[in-house]
């Protein structure tokens, strides 16, 4: 008999549900047979103005790609300590802020184990503990897109000690809603290691936690690269954590985790401040000219936001058949079926002239 080696797979693996990425921007340039600048891509949170010249400037300049990165990525860790406002010894840069999501679940979980998740929220949280074997735990949000911080409380209780990470987002995605301070300070109470996931803190209104990693032993804050600073597709992130658990990631993270192109972009970006705040300062107010006029159609209602996104639930029409309206434009934006977020699009935040057209496109329709 031939030895099928697809036996040798965990088994908690065959109930894997795929983690559902956006389709590159050259596949749908393709596929809907315009060219890439007949289109406007508001589907994935990316910032439109794209990364500061001077990280354009150092990548071309750059002179040592053919060696290897600094593993412990010391001079960019000093720049984010400047950025984040705490000692680069509490400063890991990571391959997007994924790779950390995915060393806490590998760090943390076995298939005892659980996570508490807060959907509808990012969905790599659980499709990280899945891989680690672990269970998720769901709390799910209220109505207006809050954590109830009594459920999370009970579930964390009722689990009997089997809880090892809670996973939270502020600002939420899709939501874009803020955690307040009150109900952080009571999660944190927990006996469990809380992960703030702040990859749009920049564009809120409100100041990051990050500094709280000083003062709370349990909590984890990630960052990243891709929103703000606009280089998404070179995957920059890092993670702000207590000093225990940065001898433990030292340990275990992979030596060149942060390749040369990235930190070398990433600290040109922290060295350009000025363009920095004037992008997403472009950005915020792009964020309150979209949300009011999307409050202006009938079959709309927008969530307010603290991101550079809007969600919007749709009522008296499917909001699939918008979504797919709006793409044979060249419009692409974000569509929703799933709990919480029944018959729902999201809207990222373009530049103006962007946000005119899927606004013209929403009042043809």
């Amino acid at each position: 008999m031939r030895f099928d080696a697809r036996a040798l797979l965990r088994p908690e693996l065959a109930t894997l549900e795929a983690y559902t990425p956006i389709l590159p921007f050259e596949v749908l340039s393709q596929r809907l047979g315009l060219p890439a600048d007949a289109i406007v891509k508001l589907d994935a949170n990316e910032n439109p103005y794209g990364p500061s010249p001077a990280a354009l400037h150092a990548l071309a300049t750059y002179a040592f790609y053919h060696i290897y990165p600094d593993p412990q990525q010391n001079e960019l860790r000093a720049a984010l300590a400047t950025y984040a406002g705490v000692p680069a010894t509490h400063i890991l840069p990571s391959h997007g802020a994924d790779e950390l999501l995915d060393y806490l679940c590998r760090l943390f979980l076995t298939p005892d184990d659980a996570i508490v998740d807060c959907p509808p929220t990012f969905g790599m949280y659980s499709f990280d503990a899945q891989l680690a074997g672990a269970r998720t735990i769901e709390v799910w949000r209220t109505a207006d897109y809050q954590i109830p911080v009594a459920a999370v409380e009970q579930a964390v209780l009722e689990a009997g000690g089997r809880v090892k990470l809670l996973f939270l987002t502020s600002p939420n995605n899709p939501s874009g809603t803020w955690l307040p301070d009150d109900d952080l300070l009571r999660l944190l109470a927990l006996p469990v290691l809380v992960v703030l996931d702040e990859a749009y803190v920049e564009f809120a209104d409100l100041p990051s936690r990050a500094t709280w990693v000083l003062h709370h032993h349990n909590l984890v804050v990630l960052r990243t690269f891709s929103k703000a600073a606009g280089i998404a597709g070179l995957r920059l992130g890092y993670g702000i954590c207590p000093a225990w658990l940065m001898d433990e990631l030292w340990k275990f993270k992979q030596p060149y985790n942060v390749n040369v192109a990235a930190a070398v972009a990433g600290l040109a970006s922290l060295q350009d401040p000025a363009y920095l705040r004037a992008t997403v300062e472009k950005l915020k107010e792009e964020r309150r000219r979209l949300y009011t006029l999307l409050a202006d159609l009938p079959y709309l209602r927008a969530v307010p936001s603290q991101a550079n996104f809007v969600l919007c639930r749709v009522h008296g029409r499917d909001a699939r058949t918008l979504k797919l309206a709006l793409e044979q434009q060249g419009i692409l934006v974000r569509h929703y079926q799933k709990p919480g977020l029944e018959n729902c699009i999201r809207i990222s935040v373009g530049r103006p002239e962007q946000t005119d057209r899927v606004i013209a496109a929403l009042q043809r329709l």
